[in-house]
């Protein structure tokens, strides 16, 4: 989304306030909708947002059908505001599953030429999963038919608001593919945890794909490897790419060469469960924001460490040094049986606007989709 001039400044006054540590800002933060399950659609979860040229601000996000796991069915939908998010559409279905049981987990970037991707993963069994890619050229009315990103057989997981393009116009997609095995009790193929992180490019919009010449995993035993992997650009050119583990905290790799070559995986500050982190430059700044759950101690309702459950509480944290420290954290859901994880994250303005699965005592993990917004200027306050 190319913000206006006015936009970029106030956000470049932010960033450098940040770092001159300005007097702290009101808490500006609201839900915007809660997209909660019902009999017919008993989960929505795993969001991106896009902007269009006419100003509208689309959500697309897997709208379950059967059932609430990952091996249900579902379908990818979409709803939108014209008014910055004071009243929604109601869902509609934009890519219908057909004779592919299971798709989710979107990604949705408008390109530099102009025209929107959509990404997003075709599940077929417990072995056979792959990210896709459509183009429309008509602000989403229509899309091309899906290209697969992976050719090669497998499981290859891509989460949900993960792609990126960079300022050179290359698309990187990092995933994480995971071996199939038998298992050994009941016969079953099933998919192993221990994840090997993998990065995808294409110079030329989707037309063509490639794999970069270095792949990572954790360099110990481990059940988990480097799971849903993310990537982000620096100022500098730099790439840095995170995923999650097991070992209590995201691991890192970084690319200095476009993303064909990655520096060995080292463990960063965000201390967090088994859980993915969602991390964006801001826009007209060097300055990077990432929403994880956060484990560091520093606050009181975190959950079990190296777990797939305790992802509590939700928390934005800031880095002015590429993803090195991050000093300055904000509190943003802290129920201690809630589970929040998944997270769109997009800009509008001064604001940023996240959706994110946001469980509870009441509700599963995954069923509903929160959209959350709060004020970039509220991480002058850290707390």
């Amino acid at each position: 989304m190319v913000l206006p001039h006015p936009v970029r400044l106030a956000i470049v006054v932010l960033s450098a306030g940040l770092l001159a540590g300005l007097a702290p800002a009101a808490p500006d933060t609201e839900i915007l909708l809660d997209l909660n399950p019902t009999p017919a659609h008993p989960r929505n979860s795993e969001g991106s947002f896009v902007a269009l040229k006419s100003g509208r601000i689309a959500l697309y996000f897997s709208q379950f059908g059967s059932g609430d796991q990952d091996e249900d069915s579902a379908q990818i939908a979409e709803i939108h505001t014209d008014d910055l998010g004071h009243t929604w559409s109601q869902p509609v279905v934009v890519v219908h599953r057909g004779a592919v049981p299971n798709l989710m987990s979107v990604s949705v970037l408008r390109l530099a030429s102009g025209r929107i991707a959509l990404f997003y993963c075709e599940k077929y069994s417990r072995i056979n999963c792959h990210p896709v890619m459509r183009i429309s050229a008509d602000e989403g009315a229509t899309w091309s038919a899906p290209v697969r990103v992976v050719p090669a057989p497998g499981y290859f997981v891509l989460n949900n608001d993960r792609i990126i393009q960079t300022a050179r116009g290359r698309l990187i997609v990092p995933v994480a593919f995971q071996r199939s095995r038998r298992d050994v009790d009941d016969g079953r193929d099933v998919v192993d945890g221990r994840a090997i992180a993998l990065w995808y490019y294409s110079d030329n919009e989707g037309d063509s794909w490639k794999e970069t010449a270095t792949w990572w995993t954790l360099p110990m035993a481990s059940t988990a490897g480097m799971q849903e992997p993310g990537v982000v650009e620096l100022a500098d050119g730099t790439l840095f790419s995170w995923a999650r583990t097991d070992q209590g905290e995201q691991w890192a790799c970084r690319s200095s060469d476009g993303g064909q070559t990655w520096t060995p995986p080292a463990p960063t500050e965000l201390k967090s469960p088994i859980a993915p982190a969602s991390i964006k430059r801001l826009p007209g700044s060097a300055a990077l924001l990432a929403i994880f759950n956060d484990h560091s101690g520093r606050f009181a309702s975190a959950g079990p460490a190296n777990s797939y459950t305790g992802r509590t509480p939700l928390v934005a944290a800031i880095s002015t040094d590429g993803g090195r420290t991050w000093p300055l954290r904000r509190l943003l859901e802290d129920n201690p049986k809630g589970m929040f994880c998944y997270t769109g994250l997009f800009f509008v303005g001064d604001d940023v606007w996240l959706a994110y699965g946001a469980g509870d005592e009441h509700v599963p993990i995954f069923n509903r989709l929160r959209l959350r917004r709060f004020a970039l200027a509220a991480l002058r306050n850290p707390k």
